[in-house]
């Protein structure tokens, strides 16, 4: 009896805390939406006058709503653990932010993890699934210039003709950096029978925790804001240059950051998790890989086969980590060696600032 009245005051208890973390929740986004939204209007003279400060102070709000939401999860004692190559000196140079995706608690996971690295939330482009734009942020992420894609054979074709115009129109006449993209196209859970079918009857390797990636948005990416191609390569030496290091950067993606997003038990979180906040404190990992441009091909056979490639070493490494169950995942052999001129290590748990 003692038993089954102790369970009730828990669950009672996670209710009223559910309750008011949505009211609380509720509140926060009548209030900061429509105030990020009036701002803009307010500064559209501005906006005419001079565009680059608009988009300068339409950044700063920007990284405060995704701030806000960063600040739901880290309450309810929802944190980061940050593992692989640091990825803070690349925040003022060009990068594609390739992610594996699960559920939709990725992008506040990003979110999250990115609020520390310097100007990237600002001046960071998403391309997300198109649903995204009749949520409550989805009118915050159309004046900031995001790309919904609509998935799907029949408007795939069309879908990559839209994003090589919209890059061209927003991407650097708003001076943005990073543009982030989940190339599995959808949900593992909703991705992953078709996939392993795909990688069966074409002799694939069969994956469990990811899926195989698409590669139509990618190299759309890749052709339209990467630097001068040479014999089917993107970039030139100069690309190979570290943050830091003296001379001139071409303009273009200079960086490909791979990121693996590693939830504990191989139980992904979504946005309803974060709103609600009734699953105990978590501690999501997420690691990252950068690639100089130079390294990436540009041509069809060859991206694939790189893409197919990444993906398979996100398999083994998130397989490592879920078949150790401890809190710190020890990495695989194949990444204990130095990466891209940079060795790996462990980085504290990331807090929105």
């Amino acid at each position: 009896m003692a038993q089954l009245l102790e369970s009730a005051r828990k669950l009672g208890w996670v209710l009223v805390n559910s309750f008011l973390r949505f009211v609380f929740v509720f509140i926060n986004n009548c209030v900061a939406i429509p105030s990020y939204c009036l701002f803009c209007i307010i500064l559209q003279p501005l906006r005419i006058m001079d565009s680059r400060s608009f988009w300068l102070i339409e950044g700063i709000m920007f990284k405060w709503m995704l701030a806000m939401v960063s600040q739901w999860g880290w309450v309810a004692g929802y944190t980061v653990m940050e593992w692989g190559d640091d990825v803070r000196p690349l925040s003022e140079e060009e990068a594609m932010v390739i992610v594996n995706h699960q559920a939709t608690g990725d992008v506040c996971t990003l979110m999250m993890c990115l609020q520390d690295k310097g100007t990237v939330v600002r001046k960071m482009m998403w391309l997300m699934d198109h649903v995204f734009k009749y949520t409550n942020f989805g009118l915050v992420s159309l004046i900031h210039g995001d790309f919904f894609i609509r998935q799907g054979k029949a408007y795939r074709d069309k879908q990559l003709i839209y994003l090589k115009d919209h890059l061209d129109q927003y991407y650097h006449s708003r001076d943005r950096k990073w543009i982030v993209l989940f190339p599995e196209g959808g949900f593992l859970r909703k991705r992953r029978e078709t996939s392993q079918a795909f990688a069966k009857k074409n002799s694939l390797p069969h994956l469990t925790h990811v899926t195989l990636p698409r590669l139509g948005a990618t190299q759309v990416i890749l052709k339209t804001l990467g630097p001068q191609q040479e014999n089917g390569i993107l970039g030139n030496d100069a690309s190979m240059a570290y943050p830091g290091q003296s001379g001139s950067k071409p303009r273009g993606l200079q960086w490909v950051v791979d990121v693996t997003i590693a939830y504990p038990k191989a139980r992904p979180m979504d946005i309803q998790t974060w709103i609600f906040g009734y699953r105990p404190p978590t501690v999501t990992h997420v690691h990252y890989r950068v690639y100089p441009i130079k390294e990436v091909p540009l041509e069809t056979k060859p991206l694939t086969d790189w893409l197919y490639h990444r993906f398979v070493e996100k398999e083994d490494l998130l397989a490592h980590f879920y078949q150790t169950g401890l809190d710190s995942p020890p990495l695989p052999p194949f990444l204990l060696s130095p990466c891209s001129g940079s060795a790996f290590h462990s980085c504290s748990a990331s807090r929105p600032v």
